[in-house]
């Protein structure tokens, strides 16, 4: 404030300008951009913003906004690829006209790119992940623990084996990842299913650091379980062996549920022809 009137001043050539809220700072602006000699502020909008800062003392200072990043096609490309796969978008959706239309109204620069296109990326961010969990895992001197199910599509009546690895990395936090998501061909014996497990293990080298495999209480996993010790050296293993094959606690209250209902079935349905009466 000086003599009465509210000024700002220009971080450049240190200059008094007047100032009032309610007229905006369009002749700010223009000073910076056009009058002032240290250049302060270019004539590029697209690249930064001019505001008025007020000081503790009442005093204002003009300064720049933080500056808008160049664009990069390959960083936009790439989040595009990942809002795919997050969200399990249809490929198809890069040749909707309103997406593209969407996309060009945020930046026509960007140049859409086709399913097929997406497609490979796509592939080539699943080979990229794979890798960096491979060295993370090779790097990791801890033990990893295995969990491993059978998942049947109900459309399909194909089954697939999900594989998720348990760990302590090195800042001692716990981690999840999920190894393999495949299609097993039927039938689904012990020998197809220990096969298929040992081919992911190998594939990130986790053959000598295996705490435990954790499984459901199928039978069929039993006898898994046998051919696994077989491919397993004993002096790898945790305590010769003796926590290799870990059933799934869950598994087993679900059992034990399920064994509590079919005693009270009976009951239950009287309750349920209640509630609905």
């Amino acid at each position: 404030m000086i003599n009465g009137v509210r000024k700002a001043r220009c971080k450049g050539c240190k200059k008094y300008l007047s100032y009032n809220g309610a007229n905006g700072v369009s002749h700010l602006r223009k000073h910076a951009s056009n009058s002032c000699p240290k250049r302060l502020l270019k004539n590029d909008s697209s690249q930064s913003k001019l505001r008025t800062k007020i000081e503790p003392d009442g005093s204002s200072t003009l300064e720049l906004k933080e500056k808008y990043k160049e664009f990069d096609q390959e960083f936009s490309r790439s989040k595009l690829v990942t809002a795919i796969v997050l969200h399990e978008y249809p490929l198809s959706m890069v040749d909707h006209f309103g997406f593209r239309d969407f996309i060009k109204s945020l930046n026509p620069t960007f140049k859409m790119i086709s399913r097929n296109t997406l497609r490979n990326d796509i592939f080539k961010m699943y080979k990229d992940e794979k890798l960096s969990l491979k060295r993370l895992l090779e790097h990791n001197d801890s033990r990893v623990a295995v969990t491993t199910d059978m998942w049947t599509a109900s459309n399909q009546k194909k089954g697939y084996m999900a594989v998720t690895s348990h760990f302590i990395d090195q800042n001692w936090v716990l981690r999840n990842r999920t190894l393999r998501f495949c299609f097993v061909p039927c039938p689904h014996t012990k020998g197809v299913l220990a096969k298929v497990l040992m081919d992911c293990l190998s594939q990130y080298c986790l053959e000598s650091k295996i705490s435990s495999v954790v499984v459901d209480n199928c039978t069929t996993n039993d006898a898994m379980n046998k051919i696994l010790l077989k491919n397993f050296e004993k002096k790898c293993l945790m305590l010769k062996d003796s926590f290799l094959h870990l059933r799934c606690s869950a598994h087993i209250l679900n059992l034990i549920v399920k064994d509590g209902l079919d005693v009270i079935e009976s009951g239950i349905v009287k309750v349920r022809d209640c509630v609905s009466f």
